[in-house]
């Protein structure tokens, strides 16, 4: 008889990180900064709209976040030592919550920036740790750029800041020791933080031709660093009032609202799935008792 056993450290953090998945995030992350950052230092003569190099972020983006699947895999992370079934059960719970926030997000987006997927991927990178909530969140903006037809030059660019999210969801402290309203305030704070975030880096990414029209606030290539960043944070903050901030607030009160029931429901379900249970053999029960 095959009898998996856990323990509270591997409950806190069911997928938890390894030496591959780590330099497979750090390295993916750098080539995020540089497609991001890039257009700050261009020449006057570069052409800056990320139509031409999107795509080939996003044949780079694929391979890497697969990287990270396999090499979590390959420390045991998703399979808990090899084990088939429960490698499995790990993808299965990707594809269904990675469902969930696809079907989320066209109940919000193009409304005044109110998306209800970001609290979801807020819980879930908590639960399952920065690792596995790094590819969520790549998976599922994919997946709903796919339901909604948002698929561009802005859609690697998205999964990239999405994933992101996620992972510093799952390096939030306490993850086996805090709970109650203490954690659900702390998830709250964080979302509302990480979905202003995630639009000043998506407004990074588009200013430099969006905004290149002419204005006070418009990108200027050539110009120093300094300057260009002045015009920037003044294009965000006058954007983020319309679209941000109510992202913001939407995502810290459903973690407030529906944030305690969600976190039990995802616990429950790494439990059943047993993630990171160590399999041990004993014989089965004497017939004759």
């Amino acid at each position: 008889m095959i009898l998996p056993t856990t323990d509270t450290a591997s409950l806190a953090r069911p997928v938890p990180l390894g030496r591959r998945s780590i330099t497979m995030l750090l390295l993916i992350s750098a080539v995020g900064v540089v497609a991001f950052g890039w257009p700050l230092l261009a020449s006057p003569a570069s052409g800056l709209a990320h139509s031409g190099d999107a795509p080939w972020l996003f044949a780079a983006l694929l391979p890497l976040l697969l990287a990270v699947v396999v090499a979590q895999i390959a420390e045991g992370r998703l399979s808990t030592g090899g084990q088939a079934g429960l490698e499995a059960k790990s993808i299965a719970l990707l594809g269904v919550l990675a469902a969930a926030g696809a079907a989320l997000r066209p109940l919000g987006a193009g409304t005044a920036g109110l998306e209800p997927t970001f609290f979801l991927m807020v819980l879930s990178g908590r639960v399952l740790g920065p690792g596995f909530g790094f590819v969520l969140g790549n998976v599922s903006l994919f997946a709903s750029a796919l339901l909604t037809g948002g698929v561009g030059p802005w859609l690697p660019f998205q999964m990239l800041s999405m994933g992101w999210v996620c992972l510093g969801a799952g390096l939030l402290p306490g993850p086996a020791t805090l709970r109650g309203r203490r954690e659900l305030w702390m998830l709250a704070a964080y979302g509302a933080v990480s979905a202003e975030l995630y639009g000043l880096v998506m407004d990074l990414q588009g200013w430099p031709y969006i905004a290149g029209m002419g204005s006070t606030v418009s990108f200027v290539p050539g110009d120093p660093l300094g300057a260009n960043l002045a015009r920037f944070l003044t294009y965000h903050f006058t954007t983020a009032l319309g679209w941000d901030i109510p992202r913001s607030v939407l995502t810290a009160v459903l973690c407030l609202t529906l944030g305690h029931p969600l976190l039990a429901a995802l616990r429950r379900a790494s439990r059943r799935a047993a993630f990171d249970a160590p399999v041990t053999f004993e014989p089965p029960p004497d017939a004759s008792s």
